[in-house]
């Protein structure tokens, strides 16, 4: 069996997911700068680059993966919701319409190579009433997720049309990182 690779993540989906997968994991995600001013595919990008390096540096030697996702519409990215409100401001803007996720994956390797890649995936919504926007958000669930929702729990009740990674808007697109974990010499298999 593999040693297990360090997540660079606090998120209980990573974490889920990685299990399905059956690898093996530590989970030590160290505080890193999010601001980032470039277009949502690149941010994803060079933000799971940024948490990644911050592990492998608390980890050297060992094999590291982190991932980061938003959501965009109309070109503004759409980040997890500061409040309720947030939410319900995001929720309206995607309700009936067509948005993107986009997940970026970074490895490092216990020899400092660094592998990054990019997935994306258009995501329909069904039109939503406010008594609808309330009732999911005041469920919870849409307040520490990009984009105010959550595919694989509630927010599945709005999602019309999927073209793309069920996993990837989940936060992890499992495809990617086998890719990615292979490239840098880890067994997945």
């Amino acid at each position: 069996m593999a040693e297990p690779l360090i997540l660079a993540s606090s998120s209980p989906r990573r974490r889920e997911l990685l299990a399905l997968a059956g690898i093996p994991f530590e989970a030590d995600a160290p505080e890193v700068d999010e601001a980032c001013d470039l277009p949502a595919e690149e941010a994803v990008a060079e933000l799971s680059r940024r948490k990644a390096l911050a592990a492998a540096a608390l980890h050297p030697g060992r094999f590291v993966l982190a991932s980061d996702t938003l959501v965009c519409v109309d070109g503004v990215s759409l980040g997890k919701p500061r409040d309720p409100e947030d939410a319900k401001r995001m929720l309206r803007l995607l309700a009936g319409r067509t948005h993107q996720v986009y997940t970026g994956v970074t490895v490092i390797s216990p020899a400092g190579r660094r592998f990054t890649d990019t997935d994306a995936s258009q995501v329909t919504f069904d039109a939503m009433t406010e008594a609808e926007i309330d009732a999911y958000t005041a469920s919870g669930e849409p307040l520490d997720k990009a984009g105010a929702y959550g595919i694989q729990g509630l927010g599945a009740l709005f999602v019309r049309h999927l073209d793309g990674c069920f996993y990837g808007v989940m936060g992890l697109p499992l495809y990617l990182v086998r890719r990615l974990l292979t490239r840098a010499g880890y067994p997945v298999l």
